[in-house]
């Protein structure tokens, strides 16, 4: 039965993104806030619909450590989930992808007006420069900049070297860093139809300063907290 209802989910998700690509495609026009909230607004039904049709829910702690202004957030990367669940839980936000997500027919659509920083993931050197110049323009349009590290989905438990973009640009826009942590990968594994139920944990940990450190030592501090915050989750999962 849960994989009828994941069966279920899957595809009425695939059909409300296309949906909302067309959807923004033809709103082109409004402004960027009005934009976000469309997106937010799909991805709250999205989650709503995930919960009643697989019962997989969620839970925030730490929305108190969001800081005011536009930062930073890097976060662990191991579902679909985190993609649709953002727009729900940060504020009004970018994200850098990989350019062949903007060439996704209808989702592609929407995502592209979203303004991400799409780069050629082996571009190198030069992915990284973009990085760092087109996200100090959206921060100081008052955009927050997400950052998946790992560069890819992983599996839930397993681990890949952090990329240091998100700590020079940290460093070059002075703004700070929000390590977030999650384990939607047990529930809603990178491959895969099931969705399992349960509840899905995602910590919100304390802004990390990026002043007098090196781009190394800063990727490793965001490594650290984000890799502490799944421990506790682990623990208290088994509690």
């Amino acid at each position: 039965m849960q994989y009828l209802r994941s069966l279920a989910f899957t595809a009425y998700m695939m059909l409300s993104a296309c949906v909302f690509g067309v959807t923004m495609a033809l709103l082109f026009f409004l402004p960027r806030g009005y934009q976000f909230a469309l997106a937010r607004t799909w991805a709250r039904a999205v989650l709503w619909v995930l919960e009643r049709l697989c019962g997989l829910r969620y839970v925030v702690e730490g929305r108190e450590h969001l800081p005011a202004g536009a930062h930073i957030a890097m976060s662990n990367h191991t579902s679909t989930w985190e993609t649709v669940a953002f727009f729900a839980l940060l504020p009004p936000q970018v994200w850098v992808l990989k350019r062949e997500l903007l060439w996704i027919p209808f989702v592609g659509w929407g995502l592209r007006l979203l303004r991400p920083i799409a780069i050629d993931r082996g571009a190198g050197h030069r992915a990284v420069t973009e990085v760092v110049e087109q996200g100090k323009s959206r921060l100081e349009d008052g955009l927050w900049i997400v950052i998946f590290p790992e560069g890819t989905r992983v599996m839930a438990g397993q681990h890949r070297k952090y990329g240091v973009s998100g700590a020079l640009l940290a460093l070059a826009s002075g703004r700070k860093i929000v390590p977030v942590a999650h384990d939607a990968g047990r529930y809603w594994p990178r491959r895969g139809l099931l969705k399992r139920p349960g509840c899905i944990r995602v910590s919100i940990g304390a802004p990390i300063e990026a002043r007098n450190l090196e781009a190394r030592d800063l990727t490793q501090r965001v490594r650290a907290a984000i890799e502490a915050q799944l421990a506790k989750i682990e623990d208290e999962r088994g509690h």
